[in-house]
């Protein structure tokens, strides 16, 4: 058996093209602009590529979209007056600020700080809360962008084992409660695991978000599985690879997210979905 491609590329792709659409017609029949701003601290090159993304996505599907950059030395008190001022902007209806932070901000009050109607990245407590308790919110654009490929598959979810390798806020911990809710069941795995590689063979759908360049391979994957690895790490030549040793795995996998052009463009085309979605609500209001 080798692997069929959950091509993330394509997938976003197709999606931008039915979201042009969907903002066209929202412009032209409710005068709806969604517009989405985005608050980078510091100049950090990987954060300053994601923006770079983000901007693009938003520029080809009619999103209109600003960036506010701040210098790293920024207050804190000073970033959250500006959080404060898109908050209360009616013309704004996603607010993300680009993480990690610099050391000296709570991510969490920033978190805190952006209204739960504008948090388009799904992270604010009362969404996750939301989430939690199954009912409509913004999800988290990753495990959103994960739970779209599986679905664009017509990988069954009900009923199957569901492995879930990390358990961070913003992959992890959601990815897993959006499973559970598509009747799931599902194991929890980290850095102290025991028997690790036993439980992950075990999984019929294997997600890997450990941060660790190839640290699961093919004899962590039960026969016909959906491999879904949310690494991105780059490698001494400069290549990018994920947290699962593709070629391994692949002969085993029945489905399986390649590094690069797997959950990345995903995650980003799930933020312009939550942008939308905003907007609507918004507009509602």
């Amino acid at each position: 058996m080798t692997a069929e491609l959950l091509n993330g590329r394509e997938l976003s792709d197709k999606l931008k093209e039915e979201m042009k659409q969907e903002v066209a017609a929202l412009k032209e029949q409710q005068h709806i602009h969604p517009h989405l701003t985005v608050i980078l601290v510091g100049d950090d090159p990987a954060s300053k590529s994601y923006v770079r993304g983000k901007e693009k996505a938003c520029d080809y599907t009619g999103i209109s979209s600003d960036l506010i950059e701040l210098p790293i030395s920024v207050s804190e008190q000073k970033l959250l007056q500006i959080i404060e001022e898109q908050n209360n902007n009616n013309d704004v209806h996603g607010i993300l600020v680009q993480l990690p932070l610099p050391d000296h901000i709570d991510e969490q009050k920033v978190i805190h700080a952006i209204s739960p109607l504008k948090d388009v990245d799904g992270f604010h407590p009362v969404n996750i809360g939301k989430l939690v308790n199954g009912e409509e919110t913004f999800l988290p654009c990753t495990p959103f962008g994960i739970l779209t490929m599986l679905e664009s598959k017509d990988i069954d979810i009900e009923g199957k084992h569901a492995v879930i390798i990390g358990r961070s806020n913003i992959v992890g911990k959601p990815m897993g409660l959006l499973l559970l809710e598509r009747n799931a069941t599902v194991t929890y795995c980290h850095s102290r695991t025991k028997n690790l590689r036993e439980i992950a063979s075990e999984a019929d759908i294997l997600v890997v978000a450990m941060g660790r360049q190839n640290a699961v391979d093919g004899s962590y994957v039960k026969e016909g599985a959906a491999v879904i690895d949310v690494g991105i790490n780059r490698m001494e030549n400069g290549k990018l690879t994920g947290d699962v040793d593709f070629e391994s795995a692949k002969e085993k996998a029945a489905y399986i997210t390649p590094v690069p052009r797997g959950v990345g463009p995903m995650t980003i085309t799930m933020l312009l979905k939550n942008t939308i979605k905003a907007a609507k609500g918004l507009a509602e209001k």
